[in-house]
């Protein structure tokens, strides 16, 4: 059986169990390869079949409406274009390439590109600024940056030998087509790929353990980290992403996140192809609910994947603008409150299920397709992945605690590691586990329940208060577009829970909304969880998205200091909170 026919077998039995959990956990075992290619075993077998080859492979929406469409066979064509020219430039296996580019058919040629030719990309959110570009270029070495002329002149500064490729984009004008200067540095015009009349040449196959991709993670309680996956992690290991959202041959998926983050690889890349359905993306400049709905009524979505952010935006415009709403709807990133879930289930007749994964990981846990769901859960473990959770003080398994990822036998789709860092690399693979340093709970069903970052679960007159519990509870009311609760230090409690609230459009940031919000909360908490401080505010993040709570939580240990912080605090005790009688 060839690598190709292992993977397609290994695929077909998750798609025939969708609707079957215990089947599919049963019955799936990983494929173990020594070498493989995503590109050449998998891509271009699509590509060839006179049937699929045919299909869209991706589908590309601009803002003003025009639309980009790429079969198999045309991506596989001009991607073994670009990867001979990358090399004809200089390109050579094992190079790390920063690929920093929208949502454009030219990141998607240079993805298939490298792993054509064996080397590694660093995907790179173009919000990046030049110090965040010297990091990258220094932590991953990085030798090459494909990017346009707006990005490629943050490099003006940047130290290091790194060559720049210039990438128009395919509606450029002429004058946005020239190569741009960016200061001594020598940039490459990414359009002489398109002239090339030669195949790309890799003398050994790509090695399953070979490096593939360096991922900074976005960084909400530490300095980013220098995620390494591999030839198979990534391409082989979202087959468990495929079974959480329920992908099969012929979908149409929709998933709204932007490039340089993990989540775009899982859902607008891997799992998608592995699935050989058709990649359906939004080049929007901003989000607009009812745009959004528009594109999805007219490319026909089946499968749509977007932030808890995004689902909170949508339920506050009309959700029946959309009159064939998508069969598979999932949510990624943090946990999803209820409330959100249970009005598109209203509006659309269908479920949005969570999931937890990392960008160390796939998919680990997760509601799957026909599986009963427990309101607040986020599932049970996928098929490949044994989950245990580990209490922190005692290191034994408990119904509560830690969880992490059993590695006999390991999952294909878990890190190989944390680049350049031996220490925190075996930090996290210790005791024949891989931690991953969020805390969840399990019930005797065996579903999993989102507690929270290890570093942001506290404790409160000694009883232990999760952050995400209490946000889930806030967002219910109509004046909480965005709500994060981290601890303030108390004199008589140790610490308090406190809530940053970003208010929704018609509400003012007062003592009478404050009043109104912290009444809610009072009625729906039990006593030693109740939010007793809150603030209005915009949450500050990561550039992916996530609330950065240690932030908010070190300017709560200054404000305890006498340190001036800003920001004007309202407390349960000065706005005549009622507490509900029992």
């Amino acid at each position: 059986m060839t690598v190709t026919e292992e993977l397609r077998a290994a695929r077909d039995l998750l798609v025939k169990h969708q609707q079957d959990y215990d089947a599919a956990r049963r019955e799936f075992v990983w494929p173990r390869f020594t070498e493989f290619n995503f590109a050449t075993d998998w891509f271009d077998q699509l590509a060839a079949d006179p049937q699929r080859g045919t299909a869209d492979a991706l589908v590309i929406v601009e803002e003003d409406g025009r639309v980009l469409r790429r079969t198999y066979a045309d991506l596989s064509a001009s991607s073994k274009k670009v990867a001979a020219w990358l090399q004809q430039t200089g390109v050579q296996r094992g190079h790390r390439l920063i690929l920093m580019l929208d949502n454009q058919v030219e990141l998607w040629e240079t993805m298939l590109a490298c792993i054509r030719i064996g080397a590694v990309m660093v995907p790179t959110t173009t919000q990046m600024t030049a110090v965040d570009l010297q990091d990258r270029v220094d932590r991953a070495e990085a030798r090459w940056a494909v990017a346009n002329a707006k990005n490629l002149a943050k490099f003006t500064d940047v130290e290091g030998d790194c060559t720049l490729i210039h990438v128009p984009g395919v509606y450029a004008s002429d004058a946005e087509k020239e190569v741009p200067q960016v200061g001594d540095r020598k940039v490459l015009s990414y359009e002489d790929a398109y002239a090339v009349d030669a195949e790309p040449v890799l003398d050994i196959p790509t090695a399953a353990d070979e490096t593939l991709l360096l991922y900074f993670t976005s960084g909400t309680t530490s300095k980013p980290k220098l995620v390494e996956h591999t030839h198979t992690s990534y391409p082989v290991g979202h087959l468990s992403t495929i079974y959480w959202i329920g992908l099969q041959p012929g979908d149409v998926h929709l998933n709204v996140a932007s490039p340089g983050w993990a989540k775009h690889a899982w859902s607008n890349v891997f799992a998608p192809w592995l699935a050989e359905a058709t990649i359906f993306v939004l080049n929007f400049g901003k989000f607009e609910a009812g745009a959004l709905m528009k594109a999805m009524q007219d490319g026909g979505v089946t499968s749509f994947c977007a932030p808890p952010t995004v689902w909170r935006m949508l339920i506050k415009a009309d959700l029946t603008q959309l009159k064939t709403p998508p069969k598979k709807a999932i949510s990624a990133g943090e946990p999803l409150n209820a409330e959100v879930i249970d009005q598109v289930q209203r509006a659309w007749d269908v479920t949005i299920r969570d999931g937890f994964g990392q960008t160390e990981t796939t998919l680990q846990i997760a509601n799957t397709p026909g599986a009963r769901m427990k309101i607040g859960g986020m599932g049970r473990p996928l098929p490949g992945y044994e989950i245990v959770l580990i209490d922190p003080l005692t290191g034994q398994e408990a119904d509560e605690g830690e969880i992490c990822v059993k590695l006999d036998p390991r999952p294909v789709g878990v890190l190989k590691s944390y680049f350049g860092n031996k220490e925190k690399t075996d930090e996290v693979f210790r005791d024949g586990l891989y931690h991953t340093g969020d805390i969840a709970s399990k019930d005797e069903q065996g579903v999993y329940t989102y507690v929270g970052r290890a570093d942001d679960v506290f404790k409160s007159s000694d009883y232990k208060v999760s952050p995400f519990e209490l946000e889930s509870v806030l967002v219910e009311h109509p004046a909480v577009m965005e709500g994060a609760i981290v601890p303030t230090p108390d004199e008589m409690r140790l610490a308090v829970p406190k809530a940053f609230v970003t208010l929704a459009a018609g509400y003012e940031p007062n003592e009478e909304t404050a009043r109104e919000i912290l009444q809610y909360t009072v009625t729906k908490l039990p006593p030693y969880k109740r939010i007793r401080r809150i603030e209005f505010r915009e949450l500050p993040k990561t550039i992916s998205g996530k609330v950065r709570r240690v932030e908010l939580r070190s300017e709560e240990v200054k404000r305890h200091g006498g340190e001036e912080v800003g920001g004007v605090e309202y407390r349960e005790e000065d706005l005549g909170i009622q507490r509900p009688k029992r």
